[in-house]
């Protein structure tokens, strides 16, 4: 179990730098700057799955059609996601998508049968909660209902991306249970990879003329969120609830709001702080019975 905490902890810090890298490329829309961080990710999977001579063809039909589903979810998570991130502060629009445990914890049941322990419902209370402060306690979020109507679309945005990368987590969790880290996610990479290409082409986004500084972060955001935080995710699908890795992501927002802070000034309120530590022990709370067990069917 300790290794397993180990593991999800790093892609937790991993992808709490997305925002950052985001925030660095303002000159790049939110469909390329996804573009780029999957398709590069996809490449590099693809090259790695070759040379350890994968095959897609040992994949059962069910699980293909999961990971083609699952590859969908994660490019509308990335493009509204990454789209709120240009209306709203990088504290708002983490936490705010970050909420995912609240619809993972009610689909989870409902579709996968998975009991919700005490543990794991006390730990989405805290998160919820801590997520609330975090956000009420970001100016932006004052403003909205007067002034700033660019940072409410961009906490919508959010939301929206949370309910995406719920379906995301749940998928991955059932395709999991067939099909090794890697395969899983070359698959769904790639599958996230083209739709947005295609759906790039077909907007009539171009693909150059950006500044040098946005391809190294989109470089970095294919590297380290992409490859290394979401692959180890991926990983800990297959080993803990959906809830338990749901609840555990939500350790991205002091991360991130810990580097917005480093980076770009954005100050931390006293609600935020207790948001954070609320957050912690959702984490430490859930992960005591953070094993799956699936209701008999």
């Amino acid at each position: 179990m300790f290794k397993t905490i180990l593991v999800l902890l790093t892609g937790v810090i991993s992808i709490s730098f997305a925002s950052i890298f985001i925030k660095f490329c303002d000159d790049v829309p939110a469909i390329m700057i996804a573009t780029y961080r999957l398709g590069l990710a996809a490449i590099a999977l693809c090259i790695f799955f070759t040379m350890k001579g994968g095959s897609f063809r040992k994949i059962r039909k069910e699980d293909l059609i999961l990971c083609v589903i699952g590859g969908l979810f994660l490019s509308f998570h990335f493009i509204t996601w990454i789209t709120s991130l240009k209306y709203t502060s990088v504290t708002s629009s983490v936490v705010l998508v970050t909420t995912n445990p609240i619809f993972v914890g009610m689909f989870s049941y409902l579709l996968l049968r998975e009991r919700q322990s005490v543990e794991l419902v006390i730990g989405i209370t805290l998160c919820f909660v801590g997520s609330v402060l975090i956000a009420v306690g970001d100016s932006g979020i004052h403003q909205l209902a007067a002034v700033d109507s660019g940072a409410l679309k961009g906490d919508i945005l959010a939301l929206v991306g949370a309910v995406m990368a719920s379906g995301y987590l749940i998928v991955g969790s059932r395709a999991r249970e067939h099909i090794d880290i890697l395969t899983y996610v070359t698959v769904v990479f790639t599958v996230s990879a083209l739709f947005l290409v295609a759906l790039s082409v077909i907007v009539g986004l171009p693909f150059t003329g950006y500044k040098h500084t946005s391809y190294v972060f989109m470089m970095l955001l294919a590297i380290v969120p992409q490859l290394i935080g979401h692959t180890t995710i991926n990983w800990a699908l297959k080993h803990l609830k959906t809830s338990m890795v749901a609840i555990s992501i939500l350790g991205e927002p002091i991360g991130a709001t810990v580097l917005a802070y480093l980076f770009f000034r954005e100050s931390v309120s006293f609600l935020q702080f207790i948001g954070m530590v609320l957050i912690f022990a959702a984490i430490v709370t859930a992960s005591r019975k953070g094993k799956k067990e699936l209701v008999s069917r």
